[in-house]
């Protein structure tokens, strides 16, 4: 026991240096089993002489191999050949299956050679060593238990989120395509419309322009503005987008613009605005399609302001507020 003693006290500090943010329950098992390859090759074995240290040295050789298979099946020969030294043998065993290096360790079996040494063996030097052994193997063996458990619990409830996650992405595939369905038939319906918008509203900061009869908005669309949108327009070459009320008084299929329905900008209230700064308010504010040739960028558009002032639609969008908005048509733009 003297000897076994002062093996434990030499891993205590060997594990105090290098397993120091090991839990407490393995480092303790740790401690008990990393004592093997100290307590295999330097057991003084005081008792058993030469001879038992000669039957001992194949295993040993093994073990330190890391041939783990092979060493036990030395063992089971010793244990045969040589029953004085059985209970060495099975808390050597036992240590060896539950070998945190093993990959074919078996708690299990490690727990009958304590066992069986305990029982048969009350006399042993090693029997304090293998309850101990016994008590922290089961410990090890009741919190694997739990980690499965709480690991199938997981899994478990992974599979039903992943569950769940399919079924909201199928009702979001088919919201969206249910989605699509309106809007395709909302397109049609909108294409047979004949009673026209008796007003425009314009939103210069949400970027948006309304169809509208009787206050009830028809359709919505994102328009670009001119390239400095802030605040009413001033004058001549300011860049931009007027502000107040004005209606829809003249039409230009021939424009650069693919089409353009002209606004009656300057109003008086602008007029005198220019008056008081001295400038020219300047005219030819509309609201008009893509630049002739460059229909093909669509509602990409809208990504920038990029007009002098004026308000932009795709030329297919132009098309439409065209059929509906007829000259006289009033026109709100708001800040």
């Amino acid at each position: 026991m003297q000897s076994s003693r002062i093996l434990l006290t030499d891993t205590n500090i060997y594990m105090d240096k290098n397993h120091c943010g090991t839990n407490i329950y393995l480092r303790s098992f740790l401690v008990c089993i990393i004592t093997i390859p100290i307590f295999i090759c330097g057991f003084s074995y005081i008792g058993e002489g030469l001879q038992a240290k000669s039957i001992f040295q194949e295993a040993n050789d093994f073990f330190n191999q890391g041939k783990y298979e092979d060493s036990l099946s030395r063992y089971q020969q010793i244990i045969e050949n040589n029953p004085s030294v059985a209970d060495r043998v099975l808390f050597e065993m036992g240590i060896i299956y539950a070998y945190p290096k093993n990959e074919k360790k078996d708690f299990q079996k490690a727990l009958e050679c304590f066992q069986k040494l305990i029982k048969n063996y009350p006399d042993s030097e090693y029997r304090q060593n293998s309850q101990m052994m016994v008590f922290q193997v089961n410990n090890i063996i009741n919190k694997d238990k739990i980690i499965a458990t709480q690991q199938t619990q997981i899994e478990s409830s992974q599979r039903e989120v992943k569950s769940k996650d399919n079924e909201i992405a199928s009702l979001q595939k088919k919201n969206e395509m249910l989605q699509q369905k309106i809007e395709t038939l909302e397109q049609k319906i909108f294409a047979f419309r004949t009673e026209p918008a008796d007003k425009i509203l314009i939103e210069k900061k949400e970027r948006r322009l309304t169809l509208l009869s009787k206050g009830e908005a028809i359709k919505t669309y994102k328009i670009a503005l001119g390239g400095n949108p802030i605040g009413p327009k001033e004058r001549q070459g300011d860049n931009k987008t007027p502000e107040g009320m004005y209606t829809i008084d003249g039409k230009n299929r021939d424009s650069s613009y693919h089409l353009s329905l002209r606004i009656s900008y300057p109003n008086e209230k602008d007029k005198a605005r220019a008056r008081e700064l001295g400038v020219s308010p300047g005219g030819d504010i509309m609201i008009h399609g893509i630049k002739n040739g460059l229909g093909w960028v669509g509602t990409a558009h809208t990504e920038i302001d990029w007009t002098k002032g004026c308000i932009a639609v795709t030329d297919e969008e132009i098309e439409e507020i065209d059929r509906l908005a007829p000259n006289g048509t009033v026109v709100e733009i708001r800040p």
